[in-house]
């Protein structure tokens, strides 16, 4: 299998188990789900592939889907439970960052196998780790504020894309602008460094795009605490 067709397929089981969680669990299954994507967003993204002629990291669709996660619950329960949402997901990549840190400074036995992926997995670059944090507390809130604004502005049903889309998009495009800048600016040149800009943002707007049909799905859904 193709990684342009497995991406696409895992962005559908990403949505989708995401959908699954929200209708059983209801609101507290939100919670839940932007504390472990941010987790493993952070996780997939020392991994690089290639897809559509173009390297990318993974780590995208998950990230993507603690969006759309965000905007349910601004939209069915308000910004106020959006944007607590938000601090735990940025609380849970905290505690996760610094448990690992000291995890990997154990002397690992003399049979032990797992110390070298560990390290590869956890021992994050200073600055990297930095731009990701940033990156995510800044565009999440910004997230959340402008989804707010565009609901005043496109109240009706119809214009749920235009809410999703729009606050979305923007958010990935500041997100991506952080990171990149914090994370590699100076570390390349600057035509090399551009190029990870415009890749990165371009599958998080493809992922922006892809999540649509499964927010209006779960506007459908009864409220459930």
């Amino acid at each position: 299998m193709s990684n342009e067709v497995l991406w696409i397929l895992f962005a559908l089981i990403n949505f989708g188990l995401l959908l699954g969680i929200y209708r059983i669990f209801g609101k507290p299954g939100l919670f839940v789900w932007i504390g472990m994507s941010t987790v493993l967003a952070n996780i997939q993204v020392v991994k690089t592939v290639e897809m559509f002629g173009l390297n990318a990291t993974l780590g995208n669709i998950v990230y993507g889907t603690a969006f759309l996660a965000t905007d349910i619950l601004n939209e069915k329960y308000g910004k106020k439970e959006a944007r607590k949402a938000v601090w735990l997901g940025f609380s849970t990549l905290i505690i996760m960052t610094i448990i690992m840190q000291f995890a990997i400074l154990f002397n690992p036995g003399e049979n032990d196998i797992a110390q070298p992926a560990l390290q590869s997995l956890f021992g994050l670059v200073p600055r990297i780790a930095l731009g990701s944090m940033l990156a995510y507390i800044a565009s999440q809130y910004f997230d959340v504020w402008l989804y707010a604004k565009l609901k005043d502005q496109f109240p009706s049903d119809r214009a749920l894309w235009i809410r999703n889309n729009g606050s979305t998009m923007i958010s990935q495009l500041l997100d991506t602008s952080i990171f990149c800048f914090i994370a590699f600016f100076g570390l390349y040149p600057f035509e090399i460094w551009l190029e990870i800009f415009i890749t990165t943002y371009i599958i998080k707007f493809v992922v922006a795009a892809l999540d649509t049909p499964f927010f209006y799905l779960a506007k459908k859904m009864p409220h459930s605490d």
